[in-house]
């Protein structure tokens, strides 16, 4: 039977494949679940151990010898946000650089048969402005240079290219590129559930309006989301796949949606009201994006050139000076206090990044082709899989408990 690895076994993604790999513990019967602090109980066949990810490869590989830490798949999620790029691009590089080494150095290589690596749909650029749609896994990765700065995915791919072909190694290697995931982790860096539930709370609390506060265009716009426990089955199917082997995928719920859909589905979940004319005021804030957007990649081939426009995002509301207002967070004190609420949990929400997905001035359109002609059939609701997560939230004492649920 074999056995696993998971890296960032807290964060939204690592926190759902280690619950997929625990639910079946006669096929899985020993998982080893590495995070710097084990956040929940798990069940027998999990077991949490602590690895320092940006120490040296020789650190981690003692750590790894003297915990016994090997694996037949290794689950990387780990992920560290940076306000740099090229930071960015140096600790998450080093970090699975430094840890498929240390498996090296350990030993634990030799049992290794394949390494699935959780990155996202930045690896298209959709952080710099408008790309090409659908997007599709063999689409022309966004170099830096000419305005474009470095994207440490790319880093993380070719390490694994590298490192599995160098005629040493005896494993292969899977990437997922999931978009604006949703799911449940406390304390995580883009948990965009968490953020929508606090300021749909918020508002109730202060009798407010329901108002979207993203861009006016985005709202009619179309998104590809991923929830984290779909994402977790199609690791756990890319893994055992033998025609996945050294394949990347696109791994997104294959129903596109739209924010006028899911925001009056919020707002009726929540009791609140949406105004007729919500975008009738002043855009708070206009943040502009590269001046030369991905698509530009491709667009004199497709008779685009000259015609493709600079990304941007506008906030009707910013979030993170919305969160910062005396009234807001005294609204959120009062909530904590009456439900017995993590009162951190206000303090940990990614407002910045809730801004960017609801900001944008393109839309997201990702296809899941690749995936379904291998025999993935997994899909799902984004409105379920939203509505699931924050009744989740809900149970975990994170957010208040709405509608009457008990």
């Amino acid at each position: 039977m074999p056995t696993a690895i998971v890296t960032g076994a807290t964060g939204i993604n690592g926190r759902e494949i280690i619950r997929a790999l625990a639910a079946n513990p006669s096929q899985w019967t020993t998982v080893h679940a590495l995070s710097r602090s084990q956040k929940e109980p798990y069940p027998s066949n999990i077991k949490h151990d602590t690895i320092d990810l940006l120490a040296p490869a020789s650190e981690i590989a003692s750590q790894l010898s003297r915990a016994g830490i090997e694996g037949d798949y290794l689950f990387f999620t780990a992920y560290l946000q940076r306000d740099d790029e090229k930071e960015m691009d140096r600790v998450n590089g080093d970090m699975l650089q430094n840890f498929l080494t240390a498996l090296r150095i350990s030993g634990a290589e030799k049992k290794l048969k394949r390494v699935v690596l959780t990155t996202g749909a930045k690896h298209y650029g959709v952080h710099l402005g408008p790309v090409k749609l659908p997007m599709e896994e063999d689409d022309l990765w966004v170099e830096e240079g000419e305005g474009r700065p470095v994207n440490f995915y790319y880093r993380q791919q070719r390490i694994l290219k590298e490192v599995s072909g160098d005629g040493t190694a005896r494993w292969d290697w899977v990437v997922t590129y999931p978009n604006d995931v949703i799911g449940v982790a406390k304390g995580n860096f883009m948990n965009l559930t968490t953020a929508l539930g606090l300021y749909a709370s918020i508002t109730k609390e202060l009798n407010q309006p329901f108002i979207f506060p993203g861009n006016p265009d985005f709202y009619t716009g179309f998104d590809c989301f991923t929830y984290a426990r779909l994402h977790a089955q199609f690791n756990l199917w890319a893994a055992l796949e033998p025609r996945a082997s050294n394949q990347n995928f696109n791994v997104v719920n294959d129903d596109v949606q739209s924010w006028q859909t899911l925001w009056p589905r919020l707002a009726n979940r929540y009791g609140l009201s949406i105004p007729p004319d919500q975008f009738s005021g002043e855009t708070e804030k206009t943040v502009p994006l590269s001046s030369n957007p991905p698509l530009n990649i491709q667009a004199s081939q497709m008779g685009l050139q000259g015609r493709v426009p600079p990304g941007e995002l506008r906030m009707r509301i910013d979030l993170l000076a919305w969160s910062q207002k005396p009234e807001v967070k005294e609204a959120w004190n009062r909530i904590a206090e009456r439900e017995k609420l993590e009162k951190d949990a206000f303090e940990k929400a990614t407002w910045f990044f809730t801004n960017f997905v609801l900001g944008r001035n393109y839309n997201l359109i990702i296809s899941m082709n690749k995936a379904r002609k291998l025999g993935w059939d997994g899909w799902c609701d984004t409105w379920e899989a939203l509505s699931q997560s924050l009744d989740e939230l809900e149970e975990e004492g994170v957010l208040p408990r709405v509608g009457g649920r008990k």
